[in-house]
């Protein structure tokens, strides 16, 4: 992108009169603190901060201009003036990506997108460069900042698409217009907000609705929810699908776990030998989303081997399965999120990687957003505990029953505390062969304990 001011504010919808045209837009900015010279600094109104009392710093830093949706005392011709901000951002992302035209590919689910998004990533980027969103850029600012990273030689972008409610990904799809669309699974997260799990997976089928004619639909043929997505779009788009059923068009077999989780498998399609694949991402779970990745990819005219060696090299998002071996224990922080499936996938993962007469200490959050399902979901997580681990501690009043399950199972080493900070001696002293598992949902802030244990392992 190199923009005039004036060019830009039209892209926006804004008049350029006025606009100082010594300055160019080459990039983009909703954070002060990152402006970069050549910025277009966003000023959006966010829950607790008003980006218009940043544009001055960000001005200061070297930002060609601000966009401003209310009255701000700068340089006249530095101020493109918009009727909402968030709202131009997207219209000059949609620009961006009607005029570089890539391949945009849409991931949704109810579990797996990033770490989908990451594998894809580094699978396409053997063969052509890719954009990807940054973490879990996956709402109405992340998917627009994501297509403002596309340059003129990017061939593919991908592209997080998250949703709250009926319409959302909808929305998404209209700025993006995905070419492929993947969709990894329906489960209950954000059943508080939808009510049922067939409205969270009419919410997630709005992608592969706006998939257009000639595009293709990525499916996991092992969830009917998802599955059944395939006649939402009829004859009009291939519809590739990735599992372990043997009508799956990618499969995964003979799947192994290494002692800090990491699994190897063979991939491979129909008859065909396949590859051998081995994850540096930990977690069972992770095979799953390397099908979703390589169909994907497979669908973007890359090959099987091309796949192994992108998933081989490709590294996860932080704060999921984040192994780390502290002394002779391991230290597992799945603290990014948290929902029924995944809990229930990092307990069976951890609880294989347990060494020697170890233990498997598990420290967890509450899930949250489960509406109805909370009592129901976390006793069960609970339960399965009970099975697995020989030590819990429960993080924060809304987890409590998740202690109440393992009890009600007839676990005994169940401690409950109030915050991330109480958890740390409620540990107790990691033993070799031990593997400790972090999790929650964002608002339990658990990524603070792996930190913290850290530290007192090393001053130990």
């Amino acid at each position: 992108m190199n923009l005039s001011l004036v060019e830009a504010a039209r892209v926006m919808g804004a008049r350029g009169e006025g606009l100082d045209r010594t300055f160019r837009v080459t990039g983009v900015a909703v954070d002060s603190r990152l402006v970069k010279p050549g910025d277009a600094f966003f000023a959006l109104k966010g829950e607790y901060l008003d980006g218009h009392d940043y544009v001055e710093d960000a001005l200061l830093k070297g930002a060609s201009a601000v966009v401003v949706d209310r009255p701000v005392k700068v340089d006249a011709g530095r101020r493109i003036v918009v009727a909402d901000a968030m709202a131009a951002l997207a219209a000059l992302a949609g620009w961006v990506r009607d005029v570089l035209n890539p391949v945009v590919v849409g991931i949704t689910g109810s579990t797996g997108k990033t770490s989908v998004k990451d594998l894809l990533a580094s699978i396409v980027r053997t063969r052509m460069p890719v954009v990807a969103s940054e973490r879990s850029f996956n709402n109405e600012l992340g998917v627009p900042l994501t297509l403002l990273k596309t340059r003129p030689d990017t061939r593919v972008v991908v592209v997080e698409m998250g949703t709250r409610g009926l319409g959302q990904i909808a929305e998404l799809c209209e700025l993006a217009r995905p070419h492929l669309g993947v969709v990894t699974n329906v489960g209950v997260t954000h059943y508080e907000t939808f009510g049922s799990r067939a409205s969270i997976a009419k919410a997630k089928g709005e992608l592969v609705e706006a998939i257009p004619e000639g595009g293709a639909a990525v499916l996991n043929a092992d969830d009917p929810l998802v599955a059944r997505m395939a006649s939402r779009r009829g004859d009009l788009v291939d519809v590739l699908t990735f599992g372990f059923s043997d009508g799956a068009w990618l499969r995964a077999t003979e799947v192994s776990l290494d002692r800090l989780g990491r699994p190897s498998f063979r991939l491979f399609r129909g008859s065909q030998r396949g590859v051998w694949v081995t994850l540096q991402a930990s977690g069972a779970h992770q095979v799953v989303n390397a099908l979703a990745a390589s169909t994907a990819a497979m669908a973007l005219g890359l090959r099987l081997d091309d796949c192994r060696v992108g998933l081989e090299a490709a590294k996860i998002s932080p704060w999921r399965m984040q192994v780390r071996e502290v002394g002779d224990a391991v230290m597992v922080n799945d603290a990014y999120n948290a929902s029924p499936a995944s809990v229930a996938s990092a307990l069976q993962t951890c609880a294989g990687m347990v060494r020697g007469g170890g233990r498997l200490i598990a420290v967890l959050g509450h899930m949250a957003e489960l509406g109805g399902l909370a009592e129901t979901e976390h006793r069960r997580i609970g339960a399965l505990t009970a099975s697995l681990a020989a030590r819990l501690v429960v993080v924060g009043p809304s987890a409590a029953p998740i202690a109440a399950g393992a009890i009600q199972e007839g676990m005994s080493d169940v401690v409950q505390v109030p915050d991330a900070p109480a958890a740390v001696p409620a540990i107790g002293r990691l033993e070799p062969g031990d593997v400790l598992l972090i999790k929650g949902s964002r608002v339990a802030a658990l990524e603070e304990v792996s930190g913290m244990v850290e530290l007192r392992m090393s001053g130990s």
